[in-house]
């Protein structure tokens, strides 16, 4: 068979297949499954609606379940008889109730009985409409097929929004894992960059994990102390994974100045602080696609981390809370590094000279609140640095 007979018999097939299907859906549709004891009713309404609709009838409710159990095509409606020996019409009802039948089949009440109480009654237990006796030929025709197009839609629109929560969820669970491959993107970028600082300052490496240790640390009793600021464990987790971002820039800075032994002239000390602004230039190179908090985080605490809260920092002197929360936090944790570790140009201080130095304000001047939890998480401080000598 050649390539187009091949595809004509395939399209062929496939056709059959949809009219099978369109054929099984009409079936459903046009079935109509009628319960009562009294033959000359189910006679009247088979006369009625045959023309529309394949009738199954059941003389009782307990045959009329069993017929329902054991139907895999369903029904396009239910007509009911509310006058029934063995098992009555509230009771079937009541069944179909608990079975989820009637919220997926319209079924209608066949009763004489029109009194306000009754009809209550049935709608309540979710029947769709009531045809009264005696029959008229045009009433009945219209109220079952008005109920079949009704639950016909509605079970419609229910299986589109079963198929597209379905396919959301998908999506979602796809974004779901796009995002934690940006996240290690992100933090594989973060980490090298952090390697290259590493290589080019000698106490880059040790200082960028101490950092983040304080930082952490800070944060979580800033979050717990002042919650006004909003941080959460999420938040936490994206400043403690920029802040090993803080000394990007010192990679513009010249050997010369960087690792200078002793005191930096005042023009060498002005071309340091430029490692804040040129580390944002650097971040903002970088042309991979970024976590949109990672990427704030990462340029706040790169360009601001030296500012102080009296606006004595730089580069811009902000002041108070104009200095974003997240470079507030790795400031101090900086800082404190610096100050009980050994670098090119002084010798370690004690950790308690380093605690009486921050809080005193003589590395300049933070915020009150910062130093209150500072004050509160100083063993842990303390701890952390131990933790690195050894």
């Amino acid at each position: 068979m050649n390539g187009r007979n091949q595809l004509m018999a395939a399209l062929y097939a496939k056709n059959i297949r949809e009219q099978g299907v369109a054929e099984m859906e009409k079936l459903m549709r046009n079935k109509i499954l009628i319960i009562d004891d009294v033959d000359f009713n189910r006679d009247m309404l088979r006369i009625i609606l045959e023309e529309d609709y394949t009738i199954v009838e059941a003389d009782n409710g307990r045959a009329a379940l069993d017929i329902i159990a054991q139907s895999k095509d369903g029904f396009a409606a239910i007509l009911l008889d509310l006058l029934m020996p063995e098992m009555d019409g509230f009771e079937v009802l009541k069944e179909l109730s608990a079975r989820g039948i009637t919220a997926k089949i319209p079924v209608l009440i066949i009763s004489g009985e029109t009194s306000v109480e009754t009809e209550k009654k049935c709608f309540e237990m979710g029947i769709a409409d009531f045809i009264g006796k005696p029959f008229n030929n045009m009433l009945v025709k219209k109220r079952v097929h008005n109920a079949a197009e009704v639950f016909s839609t509605k079970n419609m629109l229910e299986e589109k929004v079963a198929e597209q929560t379905k396919v959301l969820r998908k999506a979602c669970q796809a974004l779901k894992i796009q995002a934690e491959q940006l996240k290690k993107r992100n933090q594989e970028i973060i980490d090298l960059l952090g390697t290259v600082v590493e290589y080019r300052d000698l106490e880059s490496g040790e200082h960028i994990h101490r950092v983040k240790e304080y930082t952490r640390i800070l944060a979580e009793c800033f979050m717990e102390d002042y919650p006004e600021y909003g941080l959460t464990k999420e938040k936490i987790d994206v400043i403690v994974s920029a802040s090993a971002l803080h000394d990007i820039g010192k990679i513009a800075i010249p050997d010369s100045i960087l690792n200078k032994k002793g005191r930096l002239t005042k023009d060498e000390y002005e071309y340091m602080k430029s490692h804040t602004t040129k580390g944002c230039e650097l971040l903002d190179a970088i042309k991979s696609e970024w976590d949109v908090e990672l990427k704030k985080a990462s340029r706040e605490i790169c360009r601001y981390h030296h500012e102080r809260y009296d606006g004595k920092g730089y580069p811009e002197g902000l002041s108070g809370d104009d200095i974003p929360v997240s470079a507030q936090l790795v400031s101090v944790a900086d800082v404190y590094d610096a100050l009980v570790n050994e670098r090119c140009y002084k010798e370690a201080y004690s950790t308690e000279k380093a605690f009486r130095m921050i809080v005193n304000g003589e590395c300049g001047v933070f915020s009150p609140r910062l130093m209150a939890c500072f004050r509160k998480v100083r063993a842990q401080f303390e701890q952390t640095a131990a933790n690195s000598v050894a």
